[in-house]
């Protein structure tokens, strides 16, 4: 079993930063990939980014150049820095593992950007 908590939501005005930060407990070897994605009210869940074992990182068109995903293997964590937050960025933001073919995520973060 994979456990994952999030941390650093909350309000920030448009143009503002926040950090996220989660971290992996449990059976987590081996974790094949740990991203973020996120849920806005009344829409699908999304990738926001993830980063695979091989380093390759993937994200969102709408988040390039602004966010910034990093992990730590050795503490494994996935970190999501969020620069030039705009209103529509506001989301639940949900931390997720991948292990062996299985998606895990943590219980999510609010995030809220306002105008």
């Amino acid at each position: 079993q994979v456990r994952l908590v999030e941390s650093g939501g909350g309000l920030v005005q448009a143009g503002g930063s926040l950090r996220l930060s989660c971290a992996a407990s449990g059976t987590i070897r081996p974790i094949n990939a740990m991203g973020w994605y996120r849920q806005a009210p009344g829409k699908q869940r999304e990738l926001v980014a993830i980063s695979l074992n091989s380093g390759t990182t993937t994200y969102a068109d709408s988040v390039k150049g602004r966010f910034t995903i990093s992990t730590d293997k050795a503490k494994n964590t996935v970190d999501l820095q969020m620069n030039s937050l705009k209103p529509e960025d506001t989301a639940v933001y949900y931390c997720n593992a991948v292990r062996l073919g299985e998606n895990h995520w943590g219980k999510g973060v609010l995030v809220t950007v306002s105008s």
